[in-house]
């Protein structure tokens, strides 16, 4: 792709902010970005440095200050699009702390929408979450699969941002996208970024990298008696480069599209249990981890996955990386990292 056009990614220094920075300098977008560190660290700007050997320019603000908001775009001119990783994603923690999320993930995603609109930006990417779609009737999950009852407010917080954008892009000249992502997982081939949860783990992989190394004593798996293949909840675990790089190409969508509002899910289209993702680590690694079954944990959904039709059909975007991949390079980073 050849374009300069400039690019603000709020949560840059997350997860999959990071390895999407990677994937649009690689692309040839100038990029900025804004995280204040809450849910991060400026560790993982440093390893995209080190990836792409451009410094990254970044605004330690946050985004629920509307004036330190409207102060990067005072300062940042001719922004052309926006990608929106910025928001606090732990489900039980949403559980347990309700309006601390419904605080800032919304008041964020309005700051920042009103400040594009404000500036004629012209694109702007949600990051969504495969969790607005709640308990789901049919599966594989496809775009017109209807949203159901959410089942924690960490996800009703990507329903009502979504809902947010849907009535944006009715008055809107800016063109959206909302990508629906299932599960991320692994880390840059690099072993210079990779998922670095602040505090104890929420997500899965980390969770059994962790104890694998010895970082915690053992791991626990969150019910066994699910109407699932083996009891165990059921995921569409996706390397974090894939998803990456659906961002970039969304953006390149958007400039040739004729319509300004498209939503996608990015999955690999196929279901693993929490068993069997343990299974394929144990398989890549070697190591035999020490897990114990246990009791459901409130706000997890039984049984998700993607179908991906229409991001192949329409971004020409597959997936990459195979299960095993995925924990192989987990396995590398959390080696790295100790």
């Amino acid at each position: 792709m050849n374009t300069n056009k400039r690019i603000l990614v709020t949560g840059g220094a997350g997860y999959i902010g990071s390895h999407t920075l990677v994937d649009l300098i690689e692309n040839n977008f100038e990029v900025i970005c804004i995280d204040n560190f809450s849910r991060s660290t400026e560790t993982m700007l440093h390893g995209v440095e080190k990836i792409t050997g451009q410094k990254i320019k970044n605004y330690k603000i946050d985004l629920c200050d509307e004036a330190a908001v409207k102060k990067v775009f005072q300062e940042e001119k001719n922004i052309h699009g926006i990608i929106h990783f910025a928001a606090y994603k732990a489900v039980g923690e949403s559980v347990e702390n309700p309006l601390m999320y419904y605080s800032n993930n919304l008041k964020s995603l309005i700051h920042i929408l009103q400040c594009a609109e404000e500036n004629e930006v012209k694109q702007f990417v949600f990051s969504s979450s495969c969790s607005v779609y709640g308990n789901v009737e049919k599966l594989p999950v496809t775009e017109e699969t209807p949203l159901g009852q959410s089942e924690s407010p960490y996800a009703t917080t990507k329903q009502m941002g979504e809902q947010i954008i849907l009535d944006m892009a009715k008055v809107s000249n800016m063109s959206f996208v909302l990508l629906r992502y299932f599960n991320p997982v692994g880390a840059h081939p690099s072993t210079l970024i990779g998922e670095l949860p602040i505090g104890k783990p929420n997500n899965l992989v980390p969770v059994i990298t962790q104890t694998a190394i010895g970082l915690l004593p053992n791991m626990y798996v969150w019910g066994g008696d699910y109407n699932t293949r083996d009891g165990s909840c059921i995921r569409d675990y996706i390397h974090v480069c894939d998803i990456a790089h659906a961002h970039t190409l969304a953006l390149h969508t958007l400039s040739v599209s004729d319509q300004n509002l498209k939503i996608y899910n990015i999955g690999t289209g196929n279901g693993v249990s929490v068993l069997e993702a343990i299974k394929a680590f144990e398989h890549v690694s070697g190591k035999r981890l020490n897990y114990t079954i246990g009791e459901r944990r409130s706000g997890d959904v039984v049984e998700i996955f993607a179908d991906n039709t229409k991001i192949q059909n329409e971004l020409g975007w597959l997936p990459k990386y195979s299960l095993h991949q995925m924990m192989e390079s987990a396995w590398a980073w959390q080696k790295k990292l100790k």
